[in-house]
């Protein structure tokens, strides 16, 4: 390698590094401000605002499609071709059909805002009105007039192997949206004593806001780099014009992988918001609804969701050697990277999972509230397992692209949701809020499990050594669990969790130092963590004198 590929590789890297940054620090923000949020508006503000954002979600994947991943790949394939022309011309037509596509979903979402109240809440409701859903709908829909061409030129510029835009971009969206939500619910809530419903609305119309304050700081990069584009294309020989209608069809072809995989998680989100309610009101259980919704499709969702994203960003780092394997019929070191991704799963998420179980108490009321605690205590302890199944199956649905065989992530989703849809119902009205859970967790192991089979079946994949080490990994748990355990019943002769928020925290932070120190400790003193990594970490060798 030249001393120019070098420095072309080195800054890539940095690149990616910043973004994979600037992404964890979004999402941690974004796991944050509901603790300040839910502390002004309660569960029943944060199951409005659940109502309103879930479908927001579904519409704005609909109408991106996952186009702006797509994008990036285009672009960075036909630079390598030196076709800076094409790369333009794609860039161009895709921000003219995002345009098209979020406005047409705006339109959907605005007008039809009312047919969707009427799918999200029962009328036996007592809490939330079908009007005031209507209305937060209506506040979020604006934000996709917008959203969906500013992810292409995001796209864009990852194509050009130039992260920082995106990453900048995204962690100012993110800060605007969340200041703008804090201050109005702020002002409407606490300064001018307001409706509830006015506070969600100015919440839901963040986004909006934070979507504005990132075209501002990509429009100041393409300002920038604008003069560079023009002058690649100036110095191109031979510009062959694509018709518009092969640029599309290649976009839809990569677009379709990447749509399956980002779509997954609001899906089974969107059939509890259109049967949770209804089916809580038949068994009588209406009163309690919205606090349940809220308690596991929103604030703990949040929380679970921060391991399943440490663990499968270490996971999906893999990804391009698990590629690079295949293609090359390396067939040892692919079954070792598979088995590798699949156990950084198991050594981040288990414990983490047991974890908030034993402290879900005393980790849901520190952070948001101890108001109806006996309810919402339960059910985010029942939520934690779902953390397991959904990095499972974004890890496994990546491993199947990195094998060619992505169409089959298409079977087990759909094998997965029609289940969610099929028993859902039946299982709120069995075993009432924890009955949506128990649903979720049994449609996402099915589309696990057939992911596990399509890979076996595709590489001859054995899972003999995944299966010891993760038993090594239950062992370890089960120290933990003991030590979480002999703190909490040790400290609870003296604080009153359920109802001092003080006392919350301090069994909070004394539970997760405790099982979190020793945990990590089994792990490295015994080279657990170092055999599935394939690291050491220098700081931790020094203090432990290794």
């Amino acid at each position: 390698m030249n001393k120019g590929e070098s420095m072309s590789s080195s800054n890539f890297l940095r690149g990616t590094l910043l973004l994979t940054g600037a992404s964890f620090l979004s999402k941690f923000l974004g796991m944050i401000y509901t603790i300040p949020f839910t502390n002004m508006v309660g569960e029943t503000g944060m199951a409005l605002y659940g109502y309103s954002y879930i479908p927001y979600t579904i519409m704005l994947s609909m109408s991106t499609i996952g186009v702006p991943l797509a994008v990036s790949k285009f672009v960075a394939k036909y630079n390598s071709f030196n076709d800076y022309y094409s790369s333009m011309r794609m860039f161009k037509v895709s921000t003219v059909l995002m345009l098209i596509t979020g406005f047409i979903a705006f339109i959907i979402m605005y007008f039809g805002a009312g047919v969707f109240s009427g799918w999200i809440l029962s009328e036996e409701n007592k809490n939330i009105t079908l009007n005031e859903v209507k209305d937060v709908i209506q506040m979020v829909s604006f934000s996709l007039i917008i959203i969906p061409s500013m992810a292409i030129m995001r796209g864009f510029f990852q194509g050009n192997k130039s992260m920082g835009p995106t990453a900048v971009s995204q962690v100012i969206e993110q800060i605007f949206r969340i200041a703008f939500l804090l201050v109005a619910v702020f002002i409407v809530v606490i300064v001018l004593q307001g409706e509830l419903a006015t506070a969600i609305g100015f919440a839901a119309f963040s986004a909006f806001i934070g979507a504005i304050a990132s075209w501002g700081v990509l429009a100041f990069y393409w300002k920038k780099r604008k003069k560079y584009l023009d002058a690649a294309i100036e110095g191109q020989k031979k510009k062959e014009k694509i018709p518009v209608s092969t640029l599309l069809k290649e976009l839809s072809r990569y677009a379709g992988p990447f749509v399956l995989i980002g779509v997954a998680i609001p899906l089974y989100q969107l059939i509890d918001l259109f049967t949770f309610n209804h089916a809580m009101a038949e068994i009588g259980k209406a009163d309690v609804a919205d606090i349940a919704f809220s308690v596991f499709n929103v604030q703990g969702h949040k929380l679970v969701i921060i391991p399943v994203t440490i663990a499968t960003g270490l996971s999906l780092a893999l990804i391009p050697e698990i590629t690079d394997a295949y293609n090359t019929k390396d067939t040892l070191k692919l079954k070792k990277l598979i088995n590798q991704a699949l156990q950084i799963i198991m050594f981040f998420v288990l414990p983490a999972i047991v974890g908030l179980i034993l402290l879900s108490d005393s980790i849901y009321g520190s952070l948001f509230s101890l108001d109806n605690i006996d309810v919402a205590g339960k059910v985010f302890a029942w939520y934690a397992p779902v953390a397991l199944t959904f990095a499972f199956f974004t890890v496994t649905s990546y491993i199947l692209q990195g094998v060619e065989r992505q169409n089959f992530t298409l079977i087990s989703l759909s094998a997965g949701i029609l289940t969610k849809i099929l028993l859902n119902s039946l299982f709120i009205q069995v075993f009432a809020e924890i009955g949506a859970i128990l649903v979720t967790l049994i449609a996402t192991s099915i589309a696990v499990i057939l992911n596990v089979w399509q890979i076996k079946k595709a590489i001859d994949f054995q899972f003999k050594n995944f299966y010891k080490l993760t038993l090594l990994m239950l062992i370890f748990t089960a120290i933990m669990t003991i030590a979480v355990l002999i703190v909490k019943g040790i400290l609870g002769v003296f604080l009153e969790v359920d109802k001092n928020r003080f006392d919350a925290i301090i069994m909070m932070v004394a539970g997760v130092g405790v099982g979190g120190f020793i945990y990590l400790y089994l792990g490295y003193a015994s080279t657990l963590f170092e055999r599935i990594t394939g690291r050491r970490i220098a700081v931790i060798d020094k203090l432990l004198r290794r």
